[in-house]
């Protein structure tokens, strides 16, 4: 039997079948974005806390939307307008969130284990939309339910995760799921980004600097954002980045043909990522948006909406249509 989660907090806790289980249930929310009204009374009197302490656009909206299409409401906390920035601590920032009754919160936090230290305090369901660098979990499942599309099961993959890997909560998420399902996993970067501390946490885990060794023979290529105040002189210019780990035409054909190309977003074209790619057939990059926000439904439907794992899928459901 499904053993059931009151919160995400990461992938790392989570087993296979919990992983199955709320991709399967993003399926039918997929389809759903195709039908001309988007609106289901699923969530309707339920009220979904965004608190994002952290500056957000993509992610912020993906939950806004997917709480709106459920037929929630929201409250938003955004970092500008935070009683953070005014010495309010963290806890009592969100014990204040929780006095007005929100049915969830969804939480971005700069700081590594933010979610779970609010999770331990509070009973509210939390969703973690990335915690420092840590997890992203969301964003894990996403990239998962569009690798599954596209090559129609997650199992035994060889994946290359590009970029800055030190600092990202996505290659994290990321390595956690795709391990679980027996995933050949390649890190490559600037050394300084690919610390060899890293093979300890994930035995198996193969970490390269050169570009080209990375790529040959992958069937899934995860593009990492890479902050452009850590290209500097002269630890790392920007040129030599480019020089060395964009992802181009000619780097992207080492792969096997049809390898997918994945990027969490906002892309940098012309740093981590040639326009060329970024735009081909093999770029997974739309698609993951509107994954995301199929995945964000789905988590919301059941973590916020306290929904069984044997309930009728409200996507299914037409009775279940907003009025």
């Amino acid at each position: 039997m499904l053993q059931r989660s009151q919160h995400l907090l990461g992938i790392e806790t989570l087993t296979r079948e919990q992983i199955s289980f709320f991709l399967d249930q993003s399926k039918p929310f997929q389809e759903f974005q195709r039908h001309p009204l988007k609106k289901l009374a699923t969530l309707r009197g339920k009220t979904v806390a965004l608190a994002f302490f952290e500056p957000s656009t993509r992610t912020r909206i993906s939950f806004n939307t997917a709480a709106s299409r459920l037929g929630a409401d929201t409250m938003n906390l955004q970092a500008e307008s935070s009683s953070l920035k005014k010495g309010e601590s963290l806890l009592d920032t969100v014990r204040t969130l929780e006095a007005m009754s929100p049915d969830g919160i969804v939480m971005r936090h700069s700081s590594s284990g933010a979610p779970e230290f609010v999770a331990q305090r509070l009973q509210t369901p939390i969703l973690n939309a990335g915690d420092g660098t840590h997890e992203h979990p969301t964003q894990a499942l996403l990239d998962a339910l569009t690798i599954r599309d596209r090559k129609g099961t997650l199992e035994g993959w060889n994946v290359t995760i590009l970029g800055d890997i030190l600092h990202s909560r996505v290659a994290r998420s990321n390595i956690y799921l795709l391990d679980k399902f027996g995933a050949r996993i390649t890190l490559c970067g600037p050394a300084m980004w690919v610390p060899r501390e890293l093979e300890s946490l994930w035995p198996g885990l193969r970490r390269v600097t050169r570009v080209e060794e990375a790529l040959e023979g992958a069937d899934i290529i995860i593009v990492l954002r890479v902050q452009t105040e850590r290209l500097h002189e002269p630890a790392l210019p920007a040129e030599e980045y480019i020089q060395g780990y964009q992802l181009t035409p000619k780097r992207l054909r080492l792969a096997r043909p049809g390898a997918l190309v994945l990027h969490p977003g906002p892309m940098i074209r012309g740093l981590e990522i040639d326009p060329a790619v970024a735009d081909g057939p093999q770029s997974c990059v739309l698609e993951q948006v509107t994954n995301g926000l199929a995945v964000r439904m789905a988590l919301l439907y059941h973590l916020v909406g306290g929904a069984p794992a044997d309930a009728p899928h409200p996507a299914k459901d037409r009775s279940n249509a907003a009025d």
